[in-house]
């Protein structure tokens, strides 16, 4: 007997693909998505030509925000956002590091000024590709290997 999951299709939702798979809960944390109501689907471990292997997350009747993405772009850039209604993709995205972050990032200089006084963080991504920011305000750089996030 050949028996195959099905998964219904998304009428209105976001598909968020490519996640490499060490990432997945991250971005199911990252998005708060265990308290989330609507249908999810979360699949991981995929083969893909890409990554080796993935993860997917389907959400009915979601959409993210710009903050949202920017948050998501810092764990795991480079995946899609597939935002679909009425059944078809009306719109994909591959998430990139902006050129800023504000208020994601917390700053690993223990001295910095956004670790001793209530304001936000703000970094600048001075390399796309190897993933590395510099501090606005003490100048620190860091790898986003060791970033934690606020």
């Amino acid at each position: 007997m050949n028996k195959e999951l099905q998964v219904a299709a998304l009428q209105n939702g976001t598909v968020i693909d490519h996640i490499p798979s060490d990432k997945l809960f991250t971005v199911v944390s990252l998005l708060d998505l265990h308290h989330e109501e609507t249908n999810i689907t979360i699949g991981n471990n995929f083969v893909s030509k890409k990554l080796g292997r993935k993860g997917i997350i389907k959400i009915a009747d979601r959409f993210f925000s710009e903050e949202e993405i920017s948050r998501l772009s810092v764990v795991a850039p480079n995946i899609k956002l597939n935002i679909i209604r009425n059944y078809e993709v009306v719109e994909k995205k591959i998430l990139e590091l902006p050129d800023e972050l504000k208020g994601i990032v917390k700053c690993n200089n223990p001295k910095c000024i956004t670790n001793n006084e209530p304001m936000q963080t703000h970094f600048h991504v001075i390399d796309k590709q190897v993933g590395v920011l510099k501090c606005h305000y003490c100048e620190k750089e860091q790898s986003m290997e060791n970033i934690k996030l606020i």
